[in-house]
């Protein structure tokens, strides 16, 4: 790992929900184990579409209430921060703009893009599996999800998501680590689509080799990890699905979600 690298942050997307501020008091503890700040970040997504923008007069008003939240909720997770672990530098800001840009351009200069499984709209499927995959998919780091409460969540694997390039790398290293420093399974997810083949192709395909192959993919990415961390059960599980689906249905019960940058980010 670049020294450059060593220092990036680990950055939390805020948004005022509970499940938010708990991944607040997960990534200050992560900050403070790989001795890094910590970021809390706000996306502030505006339009003069919403209805109460639409009255004259009123623009300014209603967009500055919904900027005095926000600021209320980067601050509300900043103590946050504070109280779980005092020690570490924290950093808050609020970005105007939607949250996927927002939070894709903080991945490319972070170590670690933390998200609770609820809110950016309040839907915990949306974000564990969409989004995730989309941040993952844009950002140059791993995107992690934090499950549920800890007592929910408490002795739940470690699912991370795997696509089958290198640059996933990253998202296994610290799924393993993560899994072996919790004392539970990690669920390694590798999901493919029939909708890559060619519709006049489908009938010809051989697809139980298909999943031989696939599974292989998973197999050969997860080689050498095993050996390093023999205490950590793995379980893998190469389907034929959509990376967001696959990622929802398999961590139900999860207490961590990880998710590698697909290398196309900048």
């Amino acid at each position: 790992m670049d020294v450059g690298h060593a220092q990036r942050p680990v950055v939390v997307g805020v948004d005022g929900s509970g499940s938010a501020y708990r991944a607040v008091e997960w990534a200050a503890e992560e900050a403070a184990r790989r001795g890094v700040a910590l970021r809390l970040v706000r996306a502030f997504s505006w339009t003069t579409s919403e209805p109460h923008a639409r009255h004259p007069g009123r623009v300014e008003h209603y967009r500055e209430q919904l900027l005095k939240v926000a600021r209320h909720q980067v601050a509300r997770a900043a103590r946050i921060a504070a109280d779980t672990r005092p020690d570490v530098e924290t950093t808050t800001q609020v970005e105007v703009g939607a949250p996927i840009e927002v939070l894709g351009s903080e991945a490319k200069r972070a170590q670690l893009l933390v998200l609770g499984d609820r809110g950016l709209g309040g839907v915990a499927g949306l974000v564990l599996g969409s989004v995730a995959v989309m941040l993952a998919a844009r950002g140059a780091c791993p995107v992690v999800i934090v499950r549920g409460n800890r007592d929910e969540t408490d002795g739940g694997p470690v699912v991370v998501g795997i696509d089958g390039s290198p640059v996933s790398e990253a998202a296994v290293a610290f799924a393993f680590e993560a899994a072996a420093a919790r004392g539970v399974a990690l669920v390694a997810v590798h999901a493919w689509s029939s909708t890559a083949i060619d519709d006049a192709l489908g009938p010809f395909m051989d697809w139980d080799a298909v999943a031989v192959d696939e599974d292989a993919v998973l197999a050969e990415r997860l080689a050498g990890w095993g050996q390093k961390y023999p205490q950590v059960t793995v379980r893998r599980h190469a389907v034929r699905d959509g990376a967001a689906h696959a990622l929802v249905e398999l961590s139900r019960g999860a207490q961590l979600v990880g998710v590698g940058s697909r290398g196309r980010g900048n």
